[in-house]
């Protein structure tokens, strides 16, 4: 499993006010995401995870860093292209969310 918490999606990337995160609630809302909803973002980020290979891995002294470029299920049907980012802290198993950014594209 991994773990996105709820203050990810409704303080910083869905939010419209955040100074980092206010582009990419615009995109996410472009996709049908918003902070009313803001479970199903969490769900999607979640199976995104799951499903798609790690493109990077960086080991640090706290912990991995895993970097992901794949396809997110939207609430309106399309697939944007999203890079993710996930840390597993040392001792830990399970990875959480640190970002997400915009990758040009849709997947089919």
């Amino acid at each position: 499993m991994a773990i996105v918490e709820k203050k990810k999606p409704t303080d910083y990337l869905l939010s419209t006010t955040h100074p980092a995160g206010r582009s990419k609630a615009a995109f996410l809302n472009r996709f049908g995401f918003d902070v009313s909803n803001y479970e199903n973002l969490r769900e999607a980020l979640i199976r995104h995870v799951i499903a798609a290979d790690v493109e990077t891995m960086t080991e640090t002294q706290f912990g991995t860093k895993y970097m992901i470029e794949a396809c997110l299920e939207a609430p309106d049907g399309r697939q944007p292209r999203i890079r993710s980012v996930w840390f597993i802290e040392s001792g830990q198993q399970v990875p959480k969310l640190v970002t997400i950014a915009p990758l040009p594209g849709v997947c089919e």
